[in-house]
């Protein structure tokens, strides 16, 4: 045992020049630990732990087992710590109740398009009627039915909407948008009753919005100018890759996109920041060189990389500074800084500390799946081009003979290669976080990338740069022409056969081995890093054994979906149902619409129903969706799980599981796995915990009704043999996207 230790010691002591690169993934540790709590710790105790590992670390020698802990734990610690701050400072009020009917005033943040009618608009709180200061949240965001081309950021508006607190997972397990719009400052969504209407605010606009409102309307000039050049969908792609704003885009072209593997195109990244300053950084390099009296006297390497930085920090404020965008400019950023210092721009060093300027500054920026992909792909990319860098060159005269032929070959083969390196380090994010996996990425972005790098974005740089001069309409139609061609491989792509699989979501402690094994795979540099394939190889073994429910109910109780013996899903579901059913059957790996899954007549629902309800036989157990409380006496006696829209009538105490609304506005959606004699019940709030973002109950609770009195034989619903019916519509969709 002691060898091993020794042993084990010796590898690490091997490879202490890579130490640093683990300081953010021990930082993310940390902050992941406190995401995954199911309550909230006391301030304390994040503190208290901190201090002790700082002890650990201090007291023992360097280099031993104990200081390396300690310094491991002091790193995840700190993650704690900070997580935990940040999710304090951010803390603002959220709207309480459900679908209230307010009246808002404030200004305008920011004017998304939509692709169909209407926007989506963000606005700073300045009032709302009948709440008091302390209960104002920080912001709401509503979509507008009409489209009104005058609003801008920084006007001053009311509005009367309908709003309800950010919606938690639809499914336990599934995705938490009030956790995101927390750290957003999103106290609300919803939806207008009327158009907002300009008003006059006694109190000055915040600084930050001066800011924020003077780069937003830039960014919808600019979006303007350039969709009067190009109309209709190419200029929707175009705005999406000069401004960030992607709400112009269709739906059809968006799925396009996203099932060739060419969607990290339209998202502003690294890509895109890349080629901005990289083309800066080459342009001014080479004017500098025409002067030989700059040239010849200083380092102009060190001017271009000055005027790199400038640009990209010009393309991140007019692309609207969003947080992939900003990554990559931190990125960038480091890259461009290591050059002034006379380091090497692509190292793994500079990688780890953009990841630690980014969680230190935003730690929840950890749990979004963009930073997770987008970090697994920078890590592996410039991973892969270290070892090529190192790698024994005998032959250092090769590439100067047949440059001709050679440069084609080299700059294709990098494509195909970064492709193939992006593709695998991304695929466990977009499985455990999209359940699918695009089958010929390569292939679109062999045709796509090309152009992007050739004709669009040196077009949309022209673009920027002929703006102020009135000139932008011949950069905007070769930049069409490259997006016309995009746009093609991507729906040519994506219609091939096979182009998409499916997948059902996978346990997460599969996916955590499969991330921790490739982050050892890569950062290690000796055999050390073989023992990274081993944790890759247990991820995936656990994979197919992710959770399969045989029931699911939806918080508002009206979205039902049960398993049947095929294996798939058939929902009982309203109109205002659509968008849970759909994140139900993407984690279920079904690439069934929503539509047509609530459609007995194409999915062959096993639901049967009346006007009073609907049962259903769910591995030889009978479940009642009772809806009428003329079914309520007979749906207690005989049913084994029972779902009601109401409370559990008073006289109703079954043997049977009853899951109620104030179970329902309690624990949020259900998830019962069938095992044998036992039921397995996992809920939202069981699962997901009760943290500063959960949505709480509504205060007001449901009223409690009575059994009624058990009606003549000839009165009461039949036992079996239904009429089978579509369920009763649940009502208006929600107006936030």
């Amino acid at each position: 045992m002691g060898q091993l230790f020794a042993a084990a010691m010796g590898a690490l002591e091997r490879e202490q020049d890579r130490w640093f690169l683990w300081a953010p993934v021990l930082l993310g540790c940390g902050i992941a630990t406190y995401f995954a709590l199911r309550f909230e710790p006391a301030p304390l105790a994040a503190a208290g732990a901190l201090a002790i590992a700082a002890i650990v670390r201090w007291r023992w020698r360097e280099g031993s087992a104990a200081a390396i802990a300690g310094g491991a734990l002091f790193a995840a610690m700190l993650g704690f710590a900070l997580a935990q701050a940040r999710t304090h400072i951010v803390a603002a009020p959220v709207i309480a109740s459900e679908r209230s009917t307010l009246t808002v005033t404030g200004w305008i943040e920011l004017v998304e398009p939509r692709e169909e009618r209407g926007q989506r608009v963000t606005i700073r709180i300045h009032d709302i009627a009948g709440f008091s200061a302390e209960r104002l949240p920080t912001r709401v965001r509503v979509r507008t039915l009409t489209t009104d081309a005058t609003l801008k950021a920084g006007d001053a508006v009311s509005v009367r909407a309908v709003l309800s607190p950010p919606a938690g997972p639809s499914l336990p397990g599934g995705y938490d948008f009030a956790r995101q719009a927390w750290f957003l400052g999103l106290g609300g969504v919803g939806y207008s009753l009327s158009a907002p209407q300009p008003v006059t605010i006694a109190a000055p606009l915040p600084w930050d919005l001066q800011v924020r409102a003077a780069f937003n309307r830039l960014r919808q000039t600019i979006a303007e100018r350039v969709t009067a050049v190009l109309p209709g969908e190419q200029g929707a792609i175009a705005v999406a890759l000069i401004t960030g704003e992607r709400g112009g885009i269709t739906q059809a072209t968006n799925a396009a996109y996203r099932d060739s593997g060419l969607i990290h195109i339209l998202s502003i990244s690294g890509l895109h920041m890349a080629i901005m300053a990289g083309a800066m950084f080459f342009t001014a390099r080479f004017v500098l060189s025409l002067i030989p009296a700059i040239a010849l006297r200083y380092d102009i390497r060190k001017w271009a990389a000055v005027a790199g930085a400038i640009g990209a920090f010009a393309y991140l404020t007019i692309s609207g500074a969003s947080p992939p965008a900003v990554r990559s400019f931190l990125m960038v950023l480091i890259m461009f800084i290591a050059i002034l210092l006379d380091r090497p721009a692509l190292a793994l060093r500079n990688v780890a500390l953009a990841a630690l300027a980014m969680l230190i500054v935003m730690p929840e920026s950890l749990i979004d799946v963009g930073f997770q992909m987008s970090f697994a792909a920078v890590v592996a990319l410039v991973g892969g081009y270290e070892a090529w860098r190192d790698r024994p060159n005998p032959d250092a005269r090769a590439p100067e003979r047949g440059w001709l032929w050679r440069a084609p070959l080299i700059f294709l083969g990098g494509i195909v290669a970064s492709t193939l390196i992006a593709s695998f380090a991304v695929a466990p994010f977009g499985i455990y976080h999209f359940h699918q996996s695009q089958q010929y990425a390569m292939l679109a972005n062999l045709f796509a990338v090309p152009a992007v790098n050739i004709l669009i974005m040196p077009a949309a740089l022209a673009t920027l740069l002929a703006l102020p001069l009135g000139l932008e309409a011949a950069p905007l139609q070769i930049m069409g022409l490259g997006i016309s061609f995009m746009s093609g491989v991507a729906y040519w792509v994506a219609s091939l056969p096979g182009s998409v699989i499916r997948v059902a979501a996978i346990p997460t402690l599969s996916f955590a081995l499969i991330v921790a094994g490739g982050a050892w795979l890569l950062l290690w540099r000796t055999r050390l890093r073989i023992w990274g394939l081993a944790a890759i190889a247990g991820g995936l073994a656990l994979a197919p054994f992710g959770p399969r429910p045989d029931l699911l109910v939806s918080r508002s109780g009206t979205l039902i979906a049960v398993r049947g013996e095929d294996g798939r899903l058939s929902a009982l579901a309203g109109r205002a149902d659509q968008f849970d059913l759909g994140r139900w059957l993407e984690r279920d790996g079904d690439g069934r619409s929503p539509a047509s899954v609530a459609d007995p007549a194409q999915s062959g629902s096993i639901f049967i129903c009346d006007s009073s309800g609907c049962v259903a036989r769910v591995r030889e157990r009978r479940l009642a969706a009772s809806r009428h409380p003329a079914a309520l006496r007979d749906d207690c006696e005989r049913a084994d799980i029972l779902v009601l829209r109401q409370s559990r009538p008073a006289g109703c105490a079954p043997s049977a599981l009853v899951i109620d609304a104030a179970a329902l506005r309690r624990e949020g959606a259900h998830a019962l796995t069938f095992r044998d004699t036992e039921i397995v019940v996992t809920t939202v709030t069981g699962l997901h915990g009760r943290r500063p973002w959960s949505v709480e109950p509504s205060a007001r609770p449901p009223q409690r009704p009575r059994l009624p009195r058990r009606a003549p034989p000839a009165e009461r619903r039949p036992p079996s043999g239904l009429l089978e019916v579509a369920a009763p519509d649940a009502g208006p969709v929600s107006g936030d996207e």
